[in-house]
C-alpha cells in the first residue's frame, strides 16, 4: 500500500483522482485539465510536495551543521518553524531548494 501525505484527506475532499507516485498516493487531476489551467491563471495553484523527502539533523551541533548546508540564517527560526532556502554544495553551487 502506498503512503499518504498529510494533505491526503484534503485531496479527496476536493475530488482528486489519486495515483501512486514515488511510493505515495498523490493527486493527478481534480476537475479536469482545462478547469485547472483556468483556475491557476485566474487565481492561484499549489502543489503537495510533502512526498519529496525529509532530512533530520540531530544533536548538539545540529544548527551549525544545517547552517553550513543552506543559504538562509536558520538561527532566526524557532522550534517548529520552517525556512525556505537553497541547499548548496561545498563550493556554494545550488543543489536543490529545501524547506
Amino acid at each position: 500500500m502506498a503512503l499518504r501525505t498529510p494533505l491526503y484527506d484534503a485531496h479527496l475532499a476536493a475530488s482528486a483522482r489519486m495515483v501512486e507516485f514515488a511510493g505515495f498516493e498523490m493527486p493527478v487531476q481534480y476537475a479536469g485539465v482545462l478547469e485547472e489551467h483556468a483556475a491557476v491563471r485566474e487565481n492561484a495553484g499549489m502543489f503537495d510536495v510533502s512526498h519529496m523527502g525529509e532530512i533530520s539533523i540531530d544533536g548538539r551541533t545540529a544548527l551549525r551543521t544545517a547552517q553550513r548546508l543552506v543559504t538562509n540564517d536558520l538561527s532566526k527560526c524557532s522550534d517548529g518553524q520552517a525556512q525556505y532556502s537553497a541547499l548548496c554544495n561545498e563550493r556554494g553551487g545550488v543543489i536543490d531548494d529545501v524547506i
